[in-house]
């Protein structure tokens, strides 16, 4: 281990570790496929960060991070450092500031899969596993379900006593594991993935976006320097078409698109369909790119008799039918309103609007938004679950926005909701294929205007304000 009083030092020290020991896992099993067998396993293994305190002093106490929860030695080990470079400095420089403590940096002895050494695209071809004339996990190591799970976010990881204690929020391996799902489901690479991050549950919000990235782009005068697509298809700043990657004949399962600014501070937009299944599936994997602020911009059965197709609403709880984090996130544990994002999205709704006061009430309501995992509940005996959302004070009914939320809170990751009324089927307006096209072409150019002026509002605080504390427990990583 090599001690350093400088985060940039230090992580340059992760780079070189990580680069180092990846690429001798790669030539390896590039030497292997060539037919030089090694006698015993060939294995490299994960850079480690450690940090040790004596004191029960408390840091700057108005930051959610960079605190430790008493003395003791604290340690995480780390994957892909360049992809994380910003965010490594940031949360080592404020330890080191509020600590004034060196930082260990070295190896761990956690191996690295073969299978986490190929990344952006890169893989293991299969049809090669049937040539080798030893197995390859006899060779090398491989993904272990064993060390990567949620534990430390969860707040059920019990370490030994004398063990050191978690510094972040995700081990090494739980990061890879993310990295690959990413690049599967979203089909673009996790480096063009921006702090700020909008989930939409309609294709008719993507085409919009898309188009007026492509405007921005081919006009030369944005903030944005580059628009991404699936394929990692790169479109710069001046460009009216990309100018690299790969057009797909299909899209992925969940579409991510990207508006990138150089420091990751842009905007991404995630097609992640319909459900809570896919919902909880795609914030598990963004989760580990620790980004400032996710808002879910989507459509919702409109509860009330006074609600209008078309009019909004912003979630500030949430009844959590969605049943798919029950065992990750207890029905009891409370979902709370995060302010810096509630007032974000108000403000946006009344700039684009050109409301305000009682006007703006006319069209937007604040309430519960309850969130079901069965699409026809319309169909079941409608007197039990119309009888408990009445109770909730629920104004709105989807399949997303709880589990979205319920995994932000979970994850440490700010925030919200703002919905958009699509039918009323309380009250006799189902969402029927002529009435939905006419509102879509009506509603959705508003609404995700609305959505990324909240965004770049959120861009102009500061980091510190938005990753609340109330998102911390009593046991937290000194990591945000």
């Amino acid at each position: 281990m090599t001690s350093f009083r400088d985060a940039e030092a230090a992580v340059d020290r992760l780079i070189e570790i990580y680069a180092r020991n990846t690429a001798f896992l790669r030539s390896s099993f590039e030497a292997v496929v060539q037919g030089a067998v090694p006698e015993g396993r060939i294995r490299a293994y994960y850079p480690l960060i450690r940090v040790s305190t004596d004191t029960h002093g408390r840091a700057d106490s108005r930051l959610s991070y960079g605190q430790f929860s008493g003395p003791g030695i604290y340690e995480t080990t780390v994957s892909r450092p360049e992809l994380f470079r910003t965010y490594l400095v940031d949360q080592l420089s404020v330890i080191i500031r509020n600590y004034d403590a060196p930082i260990e940096i070295g190896e761990s002895s956690l191996p690295i899969p073969l299978h986490f050494a190929f990344f952006e695209g890169a893989y293991v071809e299969g049809a090669l596993m049937d040539t080798l004339p030893r197995p390859l996990r006899d060779m090398f190591d491989v993904p272990d379900l064993a060390v990567t799970d949620d534990a430390i976010v969860n707040g059920t990881l019990d370490p030994k006593i004398g063990d050191p204690l978690p510094l972040a929020p995700f081990t090494a391996p739980r990061v890879d594991y993310s990295l690959h799902r990413l690049q599967h489901y979203t089909a673009t690479s996790p480096r063009f993935f921006q702090n700020f991050v909008l989930f939409t549950n309609y294709q008719f919000y993507v085409d919009e976006f898309a188009a007026r990235a492509r405007e921005m782009m081919a006009s030369g005068e944005s903030d944005y320097v580059a628009f991404v697509e699936p394929g990692n298809q790169v479109t710069p700043l001046g460009e009216a078409a990309p100018v690299e990657g790969e057009e797909l004949q299909r899209l992925p399962q969940m579409p991510a698109y990207h508006l990138v600014r150089g420091d990751h501070s842009g905007i991404t937009l995630v097609n992640i369909g319909v459900g809570p299944s896919n919902a909880k599936t795609i914030t598990d994997h963004v989760a580990v790119l620790r980004p400032h602020a996710w808002v879910m911009l989507g459509h919702c059965a409109g509860l009330r008799s006074s609600q209008q197709l078309g009019d909004y609403v912003l979630a500030h709880g949430y009844v959590r039918d969605d049943h798919v984090l029950d065992a990750d996130l207890p029905l009891w544990i409370p979902i709370p309103p995060l302010a810096e994002i509630q007032v974000a999205l108000e403000g946006s709704v009344a700039e684009v609007t050109g409301l305000k006061d009682l006007e703006l009430k006319r069209i937007m309501r604040t309430g519960t938004v309850a969130t079901i995992d069965n699409r026809n509940w319309e169909l079941r005996d409608q007197r039990e679950p119309v009888q408990r959302f009445s109770q909730s004070r629920a104004i709105g009914l989807d399949m997303e926005s709880a589990t979205i939320a319920a995994n932000g809170f979970r994850f440490r990751v700010p925030y919200g909701t703002l919905l958009c009324v699509s039918d009323k089927p309380l009250h006799g307006e189902l969402k029927l294929p002529g009435m939905a096209s006419a509102f879509y072409r009506r509603q959705v150019s508003q609404h995700l205007t609305i959505g990324i002026r909240a965004m770049e509002k959120l861009r102009e605080m500061a980091p510190e304000r938005l990753h609340s504390r109330k998102l911390r427990s009593f046991m937290e990583t000194a990591f945000q």
